[in-house]
């Protein structure tokens, strides 16, 4: 059976299931497909993306997961008031939705890390301080909270931007805040992987800056695995013999892009541009 790896939907419901039937055709029979996160908010069809990702998760005995993203974090805060809708957001309808408590439920339970076949898979980066089993455990950790009782808690202290730099002895919300920035929010970081969270729209930081891209860190503990993430429109497709950039821009005009997990191949829908370029998250 071949696995497909499923870069950032957005909301681009149409195109997924153009890309899911892409993958039927490719795959010549059951295949386990892996979305990277970010199901849904910027693109126009957010409550029917996350209806079809729920129905095909549940009916998939295992083979079909998603993970966590920031926007779908977002969307876990905004429903329970922990933090407030933006103006480009578009979750209105899963919001107003009946079933809505329980595509909540269901959104609750996703991981934020997988480890499949030998390749580490995030929704944006991990530490340059963290090995595989160690993301995995820390992952573990922030996934053991969001299904708790003290969820919405969390949630409501789960946002800012320290700290910025991970260290063992964090504990508390501090520690949880970190292993969600990182595996969520992160795109460049200093030499000693201080996050910055400043730079969204580009492929790098500025000139003398010292921010690099977290997978080219010196020392980085993940590069004996293949390392698979979105959440990086700007950089779009990155393909590394150890690492795999998927989010192409789907929502901002690009491409929805799979790759297959065993041998590389890629397979791409083209996407209208639901919005436009500047503004990119």
């Amino acid at each position: 059976m071949k696995t497909y790896v499923i870069g950032d939907l957005q909301g681009c419901a149409h195109e997924a299931q153009a890309l899911l039937d892409k993958i039927a055709d490719d795959a010549g029979g059951e295949a386990r497909i892996l979305f990277v996160g970010d199901l849904i908010n910027r693109g126009p069809e957010s409550l029917m993306a996350l209806r079809r990702m729920k129905a095909l998760s549940e009916a998939s005995e295992g083979r079909v997961e998603a993970l966590l993203g920031n926007h779908d974090l977002h969307l876990l805060a905004v429903a329970v008031g922990a933090q407030k809708a933006s103006k480009s957001d578009t979750l209105d309808e899963i919001l107003a939705a009946p079933d809505r408590d329980a595509l909540i439920a269901w959104l609750r339970e996703r991981p934020l890390a997988m480890f499949v076949d030998a390749h580490l898979m995030v929704h944006a980066g991990v530490a340059p301080q963290w090995d595989a089993a160690q993301t995995m455990a820390l992952a573990g950790e922030v996934e053991a909270m969001l299904r708790s009782g003290h969820w919405i808690d969390f949630l409501a202290q789960m946002y800012g931007n320290q700290p910025d730099r991970w260290d063992d002895e964090l504990e508390g919300i501090p520690r949880l805040r970190c292993i969600v920035n990182a595996l969520t929010r992160m795109r460049l970081c200093l030499p000693d992987g201080t996050m910055d969270f400043a730079h969204k729209e580009s492929e790098s930081g500025p000139e003398g800056s010292g921010l690099v891209p977290w997978f080219d860190l010196p020392g980085r503990r993940t590069a004996d695995v293949t390392v698979v993430f979105g959440h990086w429109s700007a950089l779009g497709l990155v393909l590394r013999p150890n690492l795999v950039g998927l989010d192409s821009g789907c929502v901002w005009g690009g491409k929805l892009t799979a790759v297959c997990l065993d041998d590389r191949t890629l397979l791409q829908v083209d996407c209208p541009e639901y919005r436009p370029h500047a503004g990119k998250a």
